[in-house]
This record gives structure tokens, C-alpha cells and sequence, in this order.
């Protein structure tokens, strides 16, 4: 059985109440992130529940509000990976946990299903998460925010069996020349969605953070610097643009989106 658990925590350093920010589909309605968050979780086919995990009072009350189920965590849990394995414990008859972060409420449902179907075709992997080939028109919009010094979205490396080599909030690999005719881009947008087993997920709060996921800030990394090999996998966006709200400055970007997407 697969869960789906969205952390969502209010005092984030970098934008303070995010949850709760509004954002305004094609027909002018403002909708929470968190509320957003919830609608995209329950889009994916084959998943048994959907919980949020919080530890604060006005997004529970928040989400409580449009009928999602809540479970309270720890103020202790310092990341989302955290808040999962702390769910997990009350969850056990769900081997596959899926974490939707709250903060990325146009994941096309594709995205999930590919994380959980690779978990179940092998039971080799602990770790698994979607990475999307970056396009021209996204890589533009990453290397602008480096240059303006925003912390945006994070990019992957990973070998041929998609094992994970690492992850940054640098645009990695670095892509100092243009492309050569029929080239691709080699950078890829790490998705910012997980599937654990629910023994990985066990172990993770009792590890040390190590200095790669301090410096980069990236939770994902303490399951490698432990390890425990990460799995990439591969996703299309079929079309459909993806963007995450990391900045105030992203809203604007999103919405577009939601319009062009036709979400209310």
C-alpha cells in the first residue's frame, strides 16, 4: 500500500508561512499552497491516503478546513524526510511512503505513479525520486536566478543505473559552452517528491546531518552521506510546465502556469 504524506511547516527561514500563501487559478480563485499541495496528491491514481504532516496550528486548521486528514509532528523534525518517518510509525501497513512537499503543487500526477511503480517493480530501492531533463527555456530560468542570487531549484546527477551522484542548488553539471546541433542539455531538475521504504525511513532520524546536506541544505543527501543509494527516475513533463514555490517571486510563475493549465 502506498501513503502519500505532504510535510508542511510554517516558520521556513527562506518565506516565512509559505503553506498558507495564496495562489490564484484561471478563474481567479486563491487557493492555499497547502490546499494546492492537497489537490495534486489526491490527483494520483493508486494511492491508498493522503495525510499532511504539521506542527503548527493554523495550517492544520487550514487544511482541516477543505477536508484533508492531518497528523501533528514534532516541532523537533528539522525536515520534511523527518515529519515522513515520523507518520510512518502510525502507518504500517502502507510499505511505500510517498513525500509530496508542500511546496510544489503542480507535480503532474505521472510523477508519483513513476516513483511508486519503480519501488514496486524493484524491492532493491530505498530511496527513489523523479528527475525532468531541463529544456532550454528552464535552464534559462535557473541560471537567472543563480546570477540574481536566489536559492531556486536543485539539480541532480546521477550515473547510467540512475543512482544518484549528488544533488545541489548549483546548476549542475556546469554548462559553460553552447550546445552543439542535436545536443541535449545535460542538467536535470530534481523533483522535489520522495518514495521511501518504510525501513529507510526508520533509520534517517537517528543519522547525523553530515556537511553535504548542512551546506546545500538538501535532506535527500543524508541518505547518501549514510550509504543508502538514492534512485533517479526519469520523468517527461508530457508538456505540462513545473515549477515549484521556493521564493515570493515564484507566485507569479506559478499562476501563470495555473492559467495556462486551466486549474481554478
Amino acid at each position: 500500500m502506498a501513503l502519500i504524506v505532504i510535510p508542511a511547516r510554517y516558520a521556513s527561514t527562506r518565506y516565512p508561512g509559505k503553506p498558507l500563501a495564496e495562489l490564484r487559478g484561471a478563474g481567479g480563485v486563491a487557493r492555499s499552497l497547502i490546499r494546492r499541495s492537497w489537490d495534486a496528491a489526491m490527483s494520483v491514481p493508486g494511492i491508498d491516503r493522503v495525510v499532511v504532516a504539521t506542527d503548527d496550528q493554523r495550517i492544520a486548521q487550514a487544511a482541516t478546513a477543505f477536508g484533508a486528514e492531518v497528523v501533528m509532528t514534532p516541532e523537533s523534525c528539522r525536515n520534511g524526510t523527518e515529519r515522513c518517518a515520523v507518520v510512518s510509525r502510525d502507518f504500517a501497513a502502507h510499505d511505500i511512503v510517498v513525500n509530496l512537499q508542500g511546496d510544489a503543487p503542480l507535480t503532474p500526477p505521472w510523477f508519483v505513479s513513476a516513483l511508486v511503480e519503480a519501488m514496486r517493480a524493484d524491492e532493491g530501492i530505498a530511496v527513489a525520486t523523479p528527475v525532468l531533463r531541463c529544456d532550454a527555456q528552464a535552464l534559462a530560468g535557473f541560471l537567472e536566478d543563480r546570477r540574481q542570487g536566489r536559492v531556486g531549484a536543485t539539480t541532480a546527477v546521477f550515473d547510467g543505473s540512475g543512482r544518484a551522484l549528488y544533488f545541489s542548488k548549483e546548476v549542475l553539471p556546469y554548462t559553460g559552452r553552447p550546445l552543439g546541433p542535436g545536443e541535449e542539455i545535460p542538467v536535470f531538475h530534481h523533483v522535489g517528491v520522495y518514495a521511501y521504504r518504510r525501513s529507510a525511513l526508520r533509520a534517517y532520524p537517528d543519522w547525523p546531518v553530515g556537511p553535504l546536506e548542512t551546506w546545500e541544505g538538501l535532506e535527500q543527501l543524508r541518505f547518501m552521506e549514510n550509504g543508502t543509494p538514492v534512485r533517479c527516475v526519469t520523468v517527461e513533463s508530457r508538456g505540462q510546465a513545473f515549477w515549484e514555490l521556493n521564493n515570493p517571486s515564484d507566485i507569479p510563475r506559478i499562476e501563470a502556469i495555473l492559467r495556462q493549465l486551466g486549474l481554478d
